[in-house]
């Protein structure tokens, strides 16, 4: 059990975190822990220590502490960033002068740069899809959609018809944090959204709930992350592909795209919806037109 005085901050901390920083269950609940190690930890030889009492050495020693278990990189790196998250907080809250976490250094990750699809590899998975087939088809769609949006996996499942402007060339998506952001998408994905609506969608009976959803499943339901994995995963096998590739693959081969071929940074951060880019807010603002613009000049599936 924690002492009284531990609760209380990280209680607080929590509704910083629901409320100011608005994250996702996981991404909660994944922080908090960050946290209660930390205090599991300092009541093993500092019980009497208070979160506005640690130092700098405390911290370095429950990473060593970290080490010594084994912990890979990756999760003492994200331990470092709950810990980090906390006393910015505490910070906020007036409770602390200075950070102990701010010289806290992470530990250096071995980092593999994802695999790109080039165009004319995509086109090969596209080429190996049953298109006569109402969910050949679906796939089809999809894999166009999140190319020409570089949308994540949980972003296409959730895509919704409604957010949709034909009119504008234009989706609203629903990310990370509950976030929106609107996207431009190209006129040969909205052009294949609207015969797979006409001619595939319509004739479907969707799942209570899932009356807007975009893409569905044979039995009217909302598709799974774990499906769209599958199906690209098999049509990279089918066309000969040695790449690793998921359903991230497609929207990093969308950026890089846009970025090898000149387009501006700002623009193609605004449209992955990079918070971690986008934490300087003096950057210009970018309006629909310019993003619309960008797409089309830059993006291999715009151009006319």
């Amino acid at each position: 059990m924690f002492e009284p005085m531990w609760k209380a901050y990280i209680n607080g901390f929590k509704l910083y975190l629901q409320l100011e920083k608005s994250l996702a269950a996981n991404s909660l609940e994944a922080y908090l822990h960050d946290v209660e190690k930390l205090a599991q930890f300092l009541q093993i030889d500092h019980s009497s220590i208070s979160p506005t009492q640690i130092k700098l050495s405390h911290l370095r020693l429950f990473i060593a502490y970290l080490n010594n278990l084994g912990l890979a990189a990756n999760s003492q790196a994200r331990i470092i960033s709950g810990i980090k998250s906390f006393f910015h907080y505490l910070l906020l809250e007036d409770e602390i002068k200075q950070s102990p976490a701010e010289l806290l250094e992470a530990p250096k990750l071995s980092r593999k740069l994802p695999d790109v699809l080039e165009v004319h590899e995509i086109d090969a998975m596209i080429a190996c899809i049953n298109q006569s087939s109402p969910e050949g088809f679906r796939n089809k769609v999809i894999i166009e959609t999140m190319f020409s949006c570089g949308l994540r996996v949980s972003e296409t499942n959730d895509l919704k018809i409604s957010h949709i402007s034909f009119q504008d060339d234009y989706v609203k998506i629903t990310g990370k944090g509950n976030k929106e952001r609107l996207v431009p998408i190209s006129d040969s994905a909205l052009g294949l959204i609207n015969i797979y609506l006409k001619d595939i969608r319509f004739h479907q009976n969707p799942k209570p709930g899932c009356n807007d959803i975009l893409f569905l499943n044979r039995r009217g339901g909302k598709l799974s992350r774990q499906m769209i994995f599958y199906i690209l995963k098999d049509l990279a096998a089918a066309a000969g592909l040695k790449k690793d590739i998921s359903p991230h693959t497609l929207r990093h081969s969308f950026a890089t795209s846009l970025v090898e071929a000149g387009a501006d940074l700002r623009a193609v951060q605004q449209m992955l919806g990079h918070e971690s880019i986008t934490t300087t807010e003096i950057y210009t603002h970018l309006d629909r037109a310019y993003l619309h613009d960008t797409v089309l000049q830059f993006h291999p599936r715009g151009r006319k």
